[in-house]
């Protein structure tokens, strides 16, 4: 069982999250890297229902990904950090950005996605599972 909390840069929309973690990676995509501004995003995964919005009102942009899935991303309408996220085929899981977690030290990535496509700059980690696309299903 996980609890924390996060928000957007300018403190706008704050978060809680209470539940079990479902897991927790990095993806090297193109969409992850333009969407996080990063050489690779780092996400946590919950059941959607565990996390409540405090304050504020994301919106939402939906886009297809690297795969092809529906993608919706929600975001802090005024800073413009985005903070979560999930895919069309995702079951009532979503994603939150750690970047916007308060503590994040408890996050322990178990693997890398498409690392096809990661910046020839970025060392993976020997603690993670590595795959060329994304996760098998």
């Amino acid at each position: 069982m996980a609890e924390f909390t996060g928000g957007c840069l300018c403190g706008a929309i704050r978060y809680r999250v209470n539940g079990d973690l479902i897991r927790a990676l990095n993806c090297h995509c193109d969409d992850c890297r333009r969407a996080t501004g990063a050489s690779f995003g780092t996400f946590v995964f919950i059941n959607e229902s565990d996390l409540k919005i405090l304050q504020g009102t994301p919106k939402t942009f939906e886009h297809p990904n690297d795969a092809g899935i529906a993608m919706t991303k929600q975001f802090c309408e005024n800073c413009g950090s985005q903070l979560f996220g999930k895919g069309s085929r995702a079951g009532g899981m979503i994603h939150v950005k750690v970047g916007t977690i308060d503590d994040a030290s408890f996050v322990h990535p178990e693997m890398d996605l498409f690392v096809s496509r990661k910046l020839p700059f970025v060392q993976l980690s020997d603690d993670t599972e590595h795959f060329d696309k994304g996760r098998p299903r």
